[in-house]
C-alpha cells in the first residue's frame, strides 16, 4: 500500500502528525493508500517556502515560467494512463472520463502557458500636461488553492496554472478523499527542476490545514472549489487579513425544455449532464422544466434513457456510463433526499435505490422523479448525485422564474429551436453560465463563474487568469 508525504519546498517530508488519512476505493471500500495528516505547522512551512520563492519566480520572464507549464503538460501526457487509473481507483470515476480529465489537464497547462506573452496593461490619457497613467498587471504573491474531490486533478491545474503563469507561487491543499493523483503529480514535477517552493502540496483536514492556509497573512489569494459551507468558512478565515477569495461553490442547475426543442437532443444532453461522474458535478443538470404540451412524451423518453444507463466498477467496467458515488456519506445524503421527496409526494419513475448486483461500494441507480413541488427540498437543494426531478411549465416566463427561484447561480440551460425563446432565456436566467442546446460542461477558454451562493470570482480564460493579478497604477509626470 502506498503512503504519501507532504510536498513542501521541493521535498517530500513526513508531517509531525501521528495520525494518517486512509483513502478508499469507493467501488470496493478497500483502503488503497494513506497520507499523513497535515498540521498547522505544515501549512505554515509551505506558505513560508512559497513566500521565499516568489520574488525570484516573479522576476523570471513570463515566457520562462511558461516553459515550466509546458513541462508539466508533457509529464502528464507521458504518464496519462497511470494517472487516469490512479484517479479512477481513488474516486470511482469511470476510466474513460478519468482519462479525459487527465488529458484536459495537460491541455490546460499548455493553454495557460500561452498567456505568457499576452499579460497586458494600459496607458491612459492624463488630464495633466506631460503625464502618462500606466496600469501594470502584477502578481498578488502567494496563492492558495483548495481542491475538491470530484475533479481533483483538473481543478488543481486551474489553480496552479493561472497562479504560476502570472508570477505567483502556490500552495495546494488536495481533498482528503482524493489526494492520490495530485500527489503522484507532485512526484513527477519534482523531476522537471521547478524551483523549490514555487509549488507546494499539503494534505489535511479543512478545519486545520485549510483554516491555517486561509487565515495566514502570507496568503494573497485563496481559490476554493467546494461546498457553500466550505466557502463560508474560507471567507470567515480570510476576513482577518482581508485576503482576496475566489470561490466556486455549489449549483442547482435548471434545464428548460421548450415544446419546439429537438427532443432527442434535449434528452441525450440532460442525461449526459446528469450521469457524468454519477451526478457529482457542480454544473450538471439538477432539475428539468418541460413545457406542458410535450411533458408526457419527454418524461417517457427520459425514463427509458435513464433506465438504460449502465453502472459498473470504475476501473474494470470500461464501457459503463457511471460508477459508484465517492463515499458512504454521499450515498446516505442522496438516499435521504429521495426518501424525503417521496414523503412529500414525489413519484419515482426509475431508480431510487441501490443496485442489487453490488455487494460493496457506494452505488446508486439513476433516478427520475415527478410530482415534485417547486418549494420542495429536492428542487431547492443540491443533490450532487444521479437524481433528476422533472416539472412542467406553461409559459417560458414561468420556466425562467422557477429556474431563478434558487439560492444558487452557477449553470443553466435551454433547449429550443426558437431564437426568441433562446435570447429571452439567456437574458433572463440569473446564472453565471447558460448552455444552449448542449450538455452542461464548460470550455477552458471560457469563464467558469457562479452568482449568488454559487461563488465569487471565477476561473478559466482571460478573466480567470486575472483573478491572480493586482492592477498597479503609476502616474508618470515628466518635464
Amino acid at each position: 500500500m502506498k503512503h504519501y508525504k507532504q510536498y513542501i519546498n521541493g521535498q517530500f517530508i513526513d508531517s509531525k502528525a501521528t495520525s494518517v488519512i486512509e483513502i478508499l476505493n469507493p467501488c470496493t471500500e478497500e483502503v488503497i493508500s494513506t497520507i499523513t495528516t497535515g498540521t498547522v505547522e505544515d501549512a505554515n512551512n509551505a506558505l513560508e517556502a512559497a513566500q521565499a520563492a516568489q520574488p525570484a519566480w516573479e522576476a523570471l520572464p513570463a515566457i520562462q515560467r511558461a516553459a515550466f507549464l509546458h513541462k508539466m503538460a508533457d509529464v502528464i501526457r507521458e504518464n496519462r494512463v497511470f494517472l487516469a487509473e490512479t484517479l479512477s481507483k481513488e474516486q470511482a470515476k469511470v476510466i474513460g472520463l478519468a482519462q479525459v480529465e487527465i488529458d484536459v489537464t495537460a491541455d490546460y497547462f499548455d493553454y495557460n502557458a500561452g498567456w505568457a506573452r499576452r499579460i497586458e496593461g494600459e496607458i491612459i490619457q492624463s488630464d495633466r500636461e506631460k503625464e502618462h497613467i500606466y496600469l501594470h498587471k502584477v502578481p498578488i504573491g502567494v496563492a492558495v488553492g483548495i481542491c475538491p474531490w470530484n475533479f481533483p486533478f483538473f481543478v488543481m491545474a486551474r489553480k496552479v496554472a493561472a497562479s504560476l503563469i502570472t508570477g505567483n507561487t502556490c500552495v495546494i491543499k488536495p481533498s482528503s478523499e482524493a489526494p492520490n493523483t495530485i500527489m503522484e503529480f507532485a512526484d513527477f514535477i519534482q523531476k522537471i527542476e521547478l524551483p523549490a517552493g514555487v509549488l507546494n502540496f499539503v494534505c489535511g483536514a479543512g478545519r486545520t490545514v485549510g483554516n491555517a492556509l486561509s487565515k495566514s497573512p502570507i496568503t494573497g489569494i485563496i481559490s476554493l472549489t467546494g461546498s457553500v459551507g466550505a466557502g463560508q468558512k474560507v471567507i470567515t478565515a480570510a476576513a482577518e487579513n482581508i485576503t482576496k477569495v475566489s470561490l466556486e461553490l455549489g449549483g442547482k442547475a435548471p434545464a428548460i425544455v421548450c415544446a419546439d426543442a429537438n427532443l432527442d437532443l434535449a434528452i441525450n444532453s440532460v442525461v449526459s449532464s446528469k450521469v457524468i461522474f454519477s451526478g457529482q458535478v457542480c454544473n450538471c443538470a439538477e432539475r428539468v422544466y418541460v413545457e406542458d404540451s410535450i411533458y408526457d412524451e419527454f418524461v417517457d423518453k427520459l425514463t427509458k434513457k435513464m433506465s438504460e444507463v449502465t453502472i459498473d466498477d470504475a476501473l474494470t467496467g470500461t464501457n459503463a456510463d457511471m460508477s459508484s458515488l465517492v463515499s458512504q456519506s454521499q450515498i446516505d445524503k442522496i438516499s435521504e433526499m429521495v426518501e424525503f421527496a417521496k414523503k412529500e409526494g414525489a413519484e419515482v419513475l426509475v431508480g431510487g435505490k441501490r443496485p442489487e448486483k453490488f455487494d460493496k461500494g457506494y452505488f446508486y441507480e439513476p433516478t427520475v422523479l415527478t410530482n415534485c413541488r417547486q418549494d420542495s427540498q429536492i428542487i431547492q437543494e443540491e443533490v450532487f448525485g444521479p437524481v433528476l426531478p422533472v416539472m412542467k411549465f406553461n409559459t417560458l416566463d414561468e420556466a425562467i422564474a422557477m429556474s431563478n427561484d434558487t439560492e444558487f447561480g452557477l449553470t443553466s440551460s435551454i433547449f429550443s429551436e426558437n431564437f426568441n425563446n433562446i435570447m429571452k432565456a439567456t437574458n433572463g436566467l440569473h446564472f453565471g453560465e447558460t448552455y444552449v442546446n448542449r450538455e452542461h460542461f464548460e470550455a477552458i477558454q471560457g469563464f467558469h463563474a457562479g452568482w449568488k451562493k454559487s461563488g465569487v470570482g471565477g476561473a478559466d480564460g482571460k478573466y480567470g487568469m486575472e483573478e491572480y493579478l493586482h492592477t498597479k497604477v503609476v502616474y508618470a509626470k515628466y518635464y
